[in-house]
């Protein structure tokens, strides 16, 4: 009896949604430029206004750069992941709906309810960046009054005082979107022209009036700013000096943090139903945003460390103090302008996309139900809008940008890693459009050659050249012992890196021999059929770079500090309750018997997700 209650409980956890057939499709009408506009204006934002400043100042230096780099690379690799996915089926919420489809349901809510956080943390400290900026513009005359009344009873761990502009933007949006307001492609375009344009200022106006003694800074240089400075409690710390102050311990902490610069171009992947030619323009839309992306942060951070010292950086303000410093104040204003511009539009591309995540998967029936409720007059779905924007104004009133983002980076890099591993699963799959009387007699042709056929020889050199569902079986088990492995791999790396690369006898053995096995295990998944479903865009390399891709991720994950972690396991506690609680018995699986098999690469093809885009 117990056997049978675990049974029956581990087959809910892995429950996959069924693709149904949706009988009107909303009009399409974007393009790939309106993508990549979309995706550029939901990216750019406070990750390189902000974010840019904080990283130089105390984590990396003039090697924000290479930060930059590195998390650029993980992100394409998990992209091209996202890039598939979109070239599979025009669908909203893809990322949440792939892992339901293909890996299970508990999968699909961590990815549902981290994406959340993601969408949350990004508007709150958007939020408080749009803030901060706005206040430098008027001379610092909101945070000094706020100061002044509510620091003395601020806890240490919250915000230096609340933020109650920011929580009036976060309002005024969510407010906007209850009345039924809708983005405008155009006003988007607009603000991402300006954004790009300033940022182009600012890396020009950076190599001009830059200084490359600024990368080989000394203590000789730290003494005299100090001495130099009326406030040295604004300077950061000097580290070693030079181009990479703090160690390749704060490059790797410094990528680790950078994803969250690069949220924004998965929310393309979630427009797919309106976009005009999904196949193109979802995967080429991604790549291009992402290459504009990494060119401007690239730029940007290599300007700002040309122009100031990285220990005198302005984290909250680092652009507009950075002109100061040179001597251009009348630029200032433009950077200001533009800063703005940037995180509206950063801001608007968030705020519209948060309640659409929420309100699938409420109608899956993962979160409360009436999370779902969709008002007629409006067409908006006002329990959504108004959960989502209640805790990011929350958010925004109480903590720093800083103090954020490391969470929503665990929370991102978590998400990527899960789509990559999805996408490796998937493409290995079982074609399930077989009529019932092919796969019986493909069952009995090849049930003989497999009972006489040793296991390292099916697992190395199967007979059938399209999956079968024992090559998925196999891939899946294959795939689940890989990240276990690369896992430990991450660990023993980030604990140990330097014994490891010094020859400690046991260290290096045990990395030698957890390379041997994670080498032997994707030979195996290498070895087997892929689906020939044609795709207009296939990952590469498979199944190389998506296990690349989740190693990159998983071993930038535990650079994070530990109070990240705990924040972020609350968070994932709360989820686990609302799940455990709710959503396992109210989810829609739970009431449709019998359960369809599992969807595949085939059936994503020749079906349209039921999901409402809003």
């Amino acid at each position: 009896m117990l056997r049978q209650y675990v049974g029956h409980f581990g087959e809910k956890l892995v429950r996959r949604r069924p693709l149904e057939l949706r009988v009107e499709r909303p009009r399409a009408y974007l393009n790939t430029l309106d993508l990549v506009a979309l995706g550029v204006g939901s990216t750019l934002g406070a990750g390189v206004y902000i974010l840019t400043g904080e990283l130089a100042k105390v984590r990396a230096g003039p090697a924000t750069v290479i930060c930059f780099l590195v998390a650029a690379l993980s992100c394409v690799m998990s992209s091209l992941c996202f890039a598939e996915f979109g070239a599979r089926v025009p669908r909203s919420g893809t990322a949440y709906l792939y892992i339901y489809v293909t890996v299970g349901q508990l999968c699909a809510f961590i990815i549902g309810w981290n994406l959340i956080l993601s969408y949350v943390i990004a508007t709150s400290s958007v939020a408080r960046a749009w803030s901060y900026v706005f206040d430098n513009l008027i001379g610092n005359h909101i945070s000094q009054m706020l100061q002044e009344t509510f620091s003395l009873q601020m806890p240490y761990f919250l915000a230096r005082y609340p933020d109650f502009f920011a929580l009036g933007l976060v309002l005024l949006l969510t407010g906007l979107q209850v009345l039924g307001t809708r983005e405008s492609t155009l006003v988007n375009k607009v603000f991402t022209g300006i954004n790009i344009l300033v940022l182009s200022f600012i890396i020009v106006s950076g190599f001009i009036k830059g200084d490359l003694h600024n990368w080989k800074l000394t203590e000789q240089d730290y003494a005299l700013n100090t001495s130099a400075s009326s406030d040295t409690s604004s300077l950061g710390p000097l580290g070693s000096g030079g181009f990479v102050p703090f160690d390749y311990e704060g490059i790797l902490h410094g990528a680790a943090t950078c994803f969250y610069a690069f949220l924004g171009f998965d929310s393309i992947a979630t427009r797919g139903e309106e976009a005009l030619n999904p196949d193109r323009s979802i995967p080429l839309g991604i790549m291009i945003t992402l290459f504009i992306c990494f060119l401007v942060y690239f730029g940007v951070s290599a300007s700002l460390t040309l122009m100031v010292p990285y220990y005198l950086i302005h984290p909250d303000s680092p652009f507009p103090q950075a002109f100061l410093h040179v001597g251009w104040d009348a630029a200032r204003y433009v950077v200001i302008v533009g800063t703005l511009c940037a995180l509206t539009s950063s801001l608007l591309g968030i705020t519209f996309t948060m309640p659409r995540l929420i309100c699938a998967m409420a109608e899956d029936g993962l979160l409360f139900r009436r999370l779902a409720w969709i008002y007629d007059r409006t067409g908006t779905p006002i329990m959504a809008i108004a959960a989502s924007g209640s805790l990011a104004g929350i958010m925004a009133l109480l903590f720093e940008f800083r103090d954020l983002a490391d969470l929503v980076s665990i929370g991102t890099l978590l998400v990527y890693s899960l789509v990559a591993l999805s996408g490796l699963v998937l493409r290995y799959q079982q074609d399930q459009n077989l009529s019932k009387q092919e796969k019986k007699e493909e069952k009995m042709e090849m049930k003989p050659d497999i009972e006489g056929r040793p296991l390292e020889s099916s697992l190395c050199d199967p007979i059938n050249t399209i999956p079968t569902r024992k090559s998925g079986q196999i891939v899946y088990g294959c795939a689940f012992l890989l990240v276990l492995l690369l896992t430990i791999l991450s660990l023993v790396l980030a604990r140990w890196s330097s014994q490891v690369f010094s020859g400690d006898p046991v260290l290096t053995t045990v990395a030698v021999l957890l390379l041997l096995l994670i080498t032997g295990v994707t030979v195996i998944i290498w070895r087997q059929p892929q689906s020939p479903t044609h795709l207009y865009f296939k990952v590469p390399a498979l199944p190389v770079l998506p296990l690349v891709s989740i190693f990159l991720n998983i071993y930038l994950m535990v650079q994070m500090t530990s109070g990240a972690w705990a924040q972020f396991g609350i968070w994932m506690v709360i989820g686990f309750a609302i799940y455990f609680g709710y959503g396992i018995r109210h989810s829609l699986e739970e009431n449709n018997e019998p359960q369809p098999p599992a969807s595949t690469p085939q059936t994503l093809d020749q079906n349209i997700s039921g999901h409402e885009s809003s």
